[in-house]
């Protein structure tokens, strides 16, 4: 996030254990959250997104935004957090995260 609070990148990696390939559902709740946010982000007026899933278990979203898309920006941002920070504090042995100001 950046000094305004609007989202500019996010990326979820790796396997977090909790259950087989698949039907992982620590994997699945962060998965639903990044797509739901990417779902949400494309095609918003004011803001461009750029999206990346190389591999299985790495995704990778970015942002720009102009002073059109910044609020619905900051909100995507809450939304990830607060929701991903919810799979942390179920499954703190299979999640974390990390957030970093730009």
């Amino acid at each position: 996030m950046d000094e305004s609070g609007a989202l500019r990148s996010c990326r979820a990696s790796g396997h977090a254990g909790a259950g087989r390939t698949g039907t992982d559902i620590v994997c699945a709740a962060v998965s639903v959250l990044m797509r739901t946010a990417v779902r949400a982000l494309s095609g918003k007026k004011g803001i461009t997104i750029r999206c990346d899933a190389p591999e299985p278990g790495f995704l990778l979203l970015e942002a720009d935004y102009t002073a059109e898309g910044r609020d619905f920006l900051a909100a995507a941002g809450v939304f990830l957090t607060e929701g991903i920070a919810s799979v942390v504090e179920e499954y703190p042995q299979h999640c974390t995260l990390t957030i970093r100001r730009t």
